[in-house]
């Protein structure tokens, strides 16, 4: 058998974003990278740095310390490192100045800077810099893909059909993996359980977190899985004794009854869900419970709701509501009233992805957390 090995000829070429006031320097290291089949972008300014790190994908950024405004402290280019963590770059930075001294280097590094070269640079040095800089972010970026990859096929289908039911479910994660977590699962002929869960934080320790309380959910028969309450209290207790004392889940369990049309649910502190009646009224069900894994001793109470033709039942995490927060403009609630109001005579799988792309659209510059909706609609 033959294994394929690459080479170096066939991996992806990098993409450095390099930053320097002096056009001649930023052309001699254009050419530079060039020279190795490297894709080299440009700025000739901190301010323009900033706007190209925030919306590009790179894997290394090359920055001079000093600026026009002053050309020997490096006080420029250390606000600009600060400014950069500030927004959260994960890119590498390797620092240049000609006025360098090992004091300024080490401050540099202290404020986030990996690696530093001096100006006038040796060719050979700078780009063995690059190289040894920029893989290990590469290799990790491959290791996120795969977990990706491995979440979203964690993610349910459609499970199978009801007679009074269409719903549909999508997640959309702001990294590459995340913490949301939505599931269908089968309770019983002619029942059928809903999740739509936050846990805390971000990135893989979210993810983790979110596989544990899948498995949480998953492990459960049929028979436990048609009593929301009593159900809750198992996962909370599990959740509570392994995870530690600072993580915990928002969450909302729901088991839909399709010959009694009825949604039985417990809300766990977790945005409320939207109920759009065929009649045009809004209702909303709140929290039921505190959320989960926070407190050893735990309760929580059922209630329901009927689910006729032409009613629609929106979860959703509060990465819909909030997102745009960081830029100083929600989504909101009443937005997303709007927009589940704009689109109710969808059916359920085109009104789940006509609501996730109004949320990216409308923050996909500044979205921070994960979107994830489900909706249920009445037949």
């Amino acid at each position: 058998m033959r294994i394929a090995v690459a080479t170096p000829a066939q991996e992806k070429p990098y993409r450095v974003l390099v930053c320097d006031d002096q056009a001649d320097v930023l052309e001699a290291l254009r050419l530079l990278l060039k020279g190795q089949g490297w894709q080299a972008v440009t700025a000739d300014s901190p301010a323009r740095l900033l706007e190209l790190a925030r919306a590009g994908d790179f894997d290394l950024i090359l920055s001079d310390l000093n600026y026009t405004r002053d050309t020997t402290s490096g006080r420029e280019g250390m606000d600009l490192l600060a400014s950069l963590e500030a927004q959260g770059n994960a890119v590498p930075v390797v620092v240049m100045t000609a006025w360098g001294n090992v004091d300024l280097a080490v401050e540099a590094m202290r404020r986030g800077a990996c690696d530093f070269v001096q100006k006038p640079w040796d060719n050979n040095r700078l780009l063995a810099t690059i190289r040894k800089q920029a893989e290990p972010l590469r290799r990790r970026r491959s290791e996120l893909e795969i977990a990706a990859n491995v979440q979203q096929k964690l993610f349910p289908r459609k499970t199978r059909r009801l007679r009074t039911l269409d719903y549909a479910g999508h997640c959309l994660p702001a990294r590459e993996v995340g913490g949301d977590y939505y599931d269908f699962l089968d309770v019983a002929a002619g029942a059928l359980g809903f999740v739509l869960g936050d846990v805390s934080g971000k990135g893989v320790p979210a993810a983790l977190l979110m596989a544990n309380l899948q498995a949480c959910f998953r492990s459960q028969t049929a028979e436990a899985l048609a009593h929301p309450a009593a159900l809750l209290s198992a996962v909370n207790h599990h959740f509570f004794e392994s995870t530690a004392a600072e993580h915990f889940a928002t969450l909302i369990f729901a088991v839909y009854d399709d010959a009694a049309r009825l949604v039985r649910y417990v809300n766990c502190a977790h945005c409320p869900p939207l109920l759009l009646r065929a009649s045009g009224e809004l209702e909303r069900l709140d929290s039921t419970a505190t959320m989960l894994g926070a407190f050893a001793q735990w309760e929580c109470a059922e209630a329901e709701a009927e689910l006729r033709p032409g009613d629609t039942l929106l979860l959703y995490s509060d990465g819909v509501t909030e997102a745009g927060a960081d830029s100083g403009d929600e989504y909101g609630e009443a937005r997303l009233a709007h927009t589940l109001r704009a689109n109710r005579a969808l059916p359920a799988e085109a009104l789940v992805e006509a609501i996730v792309g109004d949320v990216n659209q409308f923050s996909a510059a500044s979205r921070s957390d994960d979107v994830t909706v489900v909706a249920l609609r009445g037949l």
